[in-house]
């Protein structure tokens, strides 16, 4: 009996080892590693923004996830818990109570578990985390826990250990609030599931943040350990470790100076015309650098959505406009590139008004004859009109097309629309006359600017460039990014003439005096495009003036765009004095060298008009 008792015992201690070893070998192997096999992800750091002085724009930074394991308390410690931390987290204590009360939920084969891991709030400061740690650590229960069995005695150190813990929240910081926010864009911070692991990352949602999101957000690194019965990592038994590589910071070419100055002068012209939306653009139209770009109205990228989505637009390349006027440039330069006219030469603009192709062409004033000078000078429409009937439709596409409109200029920001240019054989009768005006063609506020950078620069169109290198984190480059031209438009002798005709548009004579410059000559245009709605005209203008200074050796390009402006329309009424607001400050700043001498101002024609009429005879005071 004794044999068969021994032998009975050895053959269910044989069943159960083969049972434990082989049977469930893989279920038990994958159970004991879950005990102590432990996986770490290193989150990597978001690289920062910054301009072309090495400011910074955007920068990331470290919060807490606060969270619970409900399975360490009972219902009586989860009460004195939430009261403990409620203030803290600033909720509600009842509610934070049945949060953490202890509750069920099934696995994938249907087996009940209690709920371990459970979050309470997101964005927590780390200083608040501190308080919050000081707090648990030092509850009271209302017991003598010296007096506890050891088992209860251990249950209140993992309490105080384990039940309320907290994971690192990135979030993106933008220390000058809304500077540069269309191009800076924002971040978001989504959950991301890295080697069966839950973390949070930041995520680029629009701007450079967005275009840029594969080089700011690094690669994350893992670590896969074993860890002994306290949860102490075994360094001898790790199997895998991988650092992480943190993103690459953006070095953009703005200059937060620049940009401020076009935002603060922006945002003068909004409170006085009060228009719909205010742009102002400035680059250097050598080499396509953007200094600044700026939209109004504009919203705080720490927190867009307590902005409207039209105020997040980017207007500078999302809206398409009719150019009105400035668009004369385009039509003026390639009939001199193609000798077509000289800047001599005169046309009738039939004293204001123009019948062609069963359409009545106006001009603002009742011009006679103008010279091809004088239509830039004057801006009129008509002479503008007879330009491009002479230069013909196929050449004036050329013209258009060649100078970029129709196509996106490359700029890395997403939401960058083409213009509207119409092929020719989709063009009516007057749409030869009409083009050349600024009519039946739309265009993006970019996109202009960067036509006038062409003349400025001899003839040469430049990609828009708003990235100037990519640093690591020690601030070595990693990639550097240089000007590029993309074709010429018409040749450096035309440009020159372009130029010459240009700048008389800032002269007494010219349509936008106010936006000339005491110690630098300047060239520019002007634009008062009537606005479309419901295919016809209407009474809302859209005023823009273009301009660069010195204007035969142009340093910085700058663009001012009002959208219904309230008090006036035309552009060198309303955004001449914005450029000259801009150019002056920027000039300063820059210490460009100017080119005009004092001895010279006497021989301007607007200082001798001021003299002029700083001669006539004043009025009597009289007596009060």
């Amino acid at each position: 009996m004794l044999g068969l008792l021994l032998g009975a015992a050895f053959s269910g201690l044989g069943y159960r080892l083969v049972d434990l070893q082989c049977l469930r070998h893989d279920e038990l192997s994958a159970r004991a590693e879950s005990n102590t096999r432990r996986e770490f992800v290193f989150e990597p750091r978001r690289g920062d923004i910054l301009d072309a002085e090495g400011n910074v724009l955007a920068s990331s930074a470290f919060a807490k996830t606060v969270c619970a394991d409900p399975s360490l308390m009972n219902e009586r410690q989860a009460d004195v818990v939430a009261r403990a931390i409620a203030p803290l987290l600033q909720m509600n204590d009842r509610a934070l109570f049945q949060r953490l009360a202890t509750r069920t939920r099934l696995n994938e084969k249907g087996e009940t578990n209690l709920v371990q891991y459970i979050r309470l709030k997101q964005r927590v400061p780390v200083e608040t985390w501190q308080k919050i740690q000081e707090a648990v650590t030092n509850l009271s229960f209302g017991v003598d826990e010296k007096k506890l069995p050891k088992t209860e005695q251990a249950s209140y150190r993992a309490l105080r250990q384990k039940a309320i813990f907290a994971e690192n929240y990135p979030i993106r910081v933008y220390p000058n609030q809304s500077l540069a926010a269309h191009v800076l864009g924002y971040a978001q911070t989504e959950d991301a599931e890295i080697n069966s692991n839950v973390v949070s990352e930041i995520v680029g949602a629009d701007g450079i943040e967005k275009t840029m999101d594969d080089k700011l957000s690094g690669v994350p690194g893992w670590r896969v350990t074993e860890t002994d019965r306290r949860g102490r990592e075994l360094v001898s038994l790790r199997d895998q470790d991988l650092g992480a590589r943190d993103g690459l910071n953006v070095v953009l070419t703005l200059d937060s100076v620049i940009q401020n100055i076009v935002e603060t002068a922006l945002a003068d012209a909004m409170e006085k015309h009060t228009p719909v939306s205010v742009t102002g653009i400035v680059i250097r139209p050598k080499t396509g650098e953007i200094l600044a770009m700026a939209t109004l109205p504009n919203f705080n990228p720490n927190n867009p959505g307590a902005s409207p989505a039209d105020a997040r637009r980017d207007r500078v390349i999302t809206d398409v406009m009719e150019p009105g006027s400035t668009f004369k440039i385009v039509v003026v330069s390639g009939a001199l590139n193609d000798h077509v006219i000289n800047l001599d030469e005169m046309f009738n603009c039939e004293n204001g008004h123009f019948f062609y192709a069963g359409r009545t062409l106006h001009d603002h004033e009742p011009y006679g004859m103008l010279s091809s000078k004088s239509i830039i000078t004057k801006s009129s429409n008509i002479g503008a009109a007879k330009i491009g009937i002479k230069l013909g439709e196929d050449r004036l596409y050329d013209y258009i097309t060649g100078y970029g409109f129709g196509s996106r200029t490359g700029l890395p920001l997403p939401g960058e629309v083409p213009g509207i240019v119409h092929s020719v054989k989709n063009w009516s009768k007057v749409s030869v006359a009409q083009i050349p005006m600024g009519q039946g063609v739309g265009v993006t506020r970019l996109q202009m600017l960067m036509a006038m950078c062409a003349i400025a620069n001899g003839g040469v169109l430049m990609r828009p460039m708003l990235i100037n290198r990519l640093e690591d984190e020690d601030g070595n480059v990693v990639v550097r990014y240089s000007p590029q031209s993309l074709r010429r438009t018409t040749d450096e002798t035309a440009a020159k003439l372009t130029v010459e005709a240009l700048k008389t548009v800032v002269s007494p004579e010219g349509t936008a005096p106010k936006a000339a410059l005491e110690h630098y000559t300047v060239a520019g245009k002007t634009g008062t495009a009537q606005k479309v709605e419901n295919g016809v005209y209407v009474r809302k203008y859209v005023a823009s003036f273009i301009g660069f200074f010195p204007a035969d050796n142009p340093e910085l390009c700058i663009s001012v765009v009002l959208d219904e402006p309230k008090e006036g329309y035309y552009g060198g009424q309303v955004a001449g004095p914005v450029f000259k607001e801009i150019a002056e400050r920027a000039a300063n700043y820059l210490n460009i060298k100017p080119d005009i001498e004092d001895k010279d101002k006497a021989i301007r024609p607007d200082v001798l008009a001021q003299a002029a009429e700083s001669q006539q005879p004043k009025p009597p005071v009289r007596a009060q």
